[in-house]
């Protein structure tokens, strides 16, 4: 018993001095769930890495500026780890204290991954905790001192796919929205994004724990975000490397395309070597996307240089 508390101790202490707070997600019940016992498990990879799996409780950790007199814009993060779990330090956190020093809100959100066990339709699991995300984080502006206008989505890998999913989807709400929050971000940052379920472009694993096995045309197609872009679609800052040998880089050129002939504006940054998972840090290269991204950002007016 006592071991446990510790244990207890030390991971509620990890989560204060990563975070400033962290809260449920759904105040109440969780939509579209199963009551089950939580099984959440975490995996220590080392260098401060973990993995997160068995996710069926969703929460948002919330970063926010000291100090700011003006509103500042916020990122909700959006994790990598195929729909089966979440990299929650190099994909989460790390990004998260990267844009804080920007002054910009970050918020990482721990979603659920899809399963037939925790869902009746797990195929809108992960897709109903951003879209909840991003209501939570516009209802909460006031509170926490955010420009409700400037409101992005960033996701890597399965997470760019979500990410990717709420700039494309923010029409088709797959939550209850009774306050009539607008579920459209403002931007988008995908870093390399799984971005179509076609047989020629999708990570097979990503797609299956999503779609399941023998997903229908209709869902695949939904769910290729490439094909869903209109004039509507939120502006996006996109990155991944050439040599990627687990997401193939054409997702990234396929949806910077889709964006170019809806008139949306759109960055795509392409490294020649780096491969899949790189987070922050392309160590190929000495070059530091988030440095381009910063300056995307202010260019499009989303943050004041």
């Amino acid at each position: 018993m006592k071991h446990y508390l510790l244990l207890l101790f030390f991971y509620m202490f990890s989560a204060w001095i990563n975070a400033q707070q962290t809260i449920p997600l759904y105040p109440g019940a969780t939509p579209n769930s199963i009551i089950k016992p939580d099984i959440e498990k975490r995996t220590e990879l080392g260098n401060g890495n973990y993995f997160l799996e068995f996710i069926s409780r969703p929460t948002l950790s919330i970063y926010l500026p000291e100090d700011k007199k003006e509103k500042t814009p916020a990122i909700i993060i959006c994790p990598g780890g195929s729909y089966w779990g979440l990299a929650m330090k190099h994909e989460g956190i790390d990004p998260a204290e990267a844009f804080l020093k920007m002054g910009i809100a970050s918020i990482i959100l721990k979603y659920r991954m899809p399963g037939d066990s925790i869902m009746p339709d797990k195929t809108i699991g992960p897709l109903q905790d951003l879209q909840e995300a991003i209501k939570t984080v516009r209802l909460h502006g006031l509170e926490w001192n955010i420009d409700t206008l400037k409101i992005g989505v960033l996701g890597f890998s399965a997470g760019g796919h979500l990410a990717a999913s709420a700039g494309t989807h923010f029409n088709d709400p797959v939550i209850k929205n009774e306050e009539h929050i607008n579920l459209r971000p403002n931007f988008m940052i995908l870093i390399y994004p799984v971005i179509s379920f076609t047989d020629s472009l999708t990570h097979p694993g990503t797609r299956e724990n999503l779609l399941g096995k023998n997903p229908s045309e209709e869902k695949v197609r939904f769910f290729s975000n490439e094909l869903q872009v209109n004039r509507n679609t939120p502006p996006a800052f996109l990155v991944q490397a050439g040599n990627d040998k687990v997401v193939n880089v054409d997702n990234s050129i396929c949806f910077y395309q889709a964006l170019q002939r809806n008139g949306v504006d759109a960055e795509l940054l392409i490294y020649p070597k780096g491969g899949h998972g790189f987070g922050l840090n392309n160590i190929t290269t000495s070059d530091k996307w988030i440095d381009h991204c910063k300056e995307w950002l202010i260019s499009s007016g989303w943050l004041k240089n």
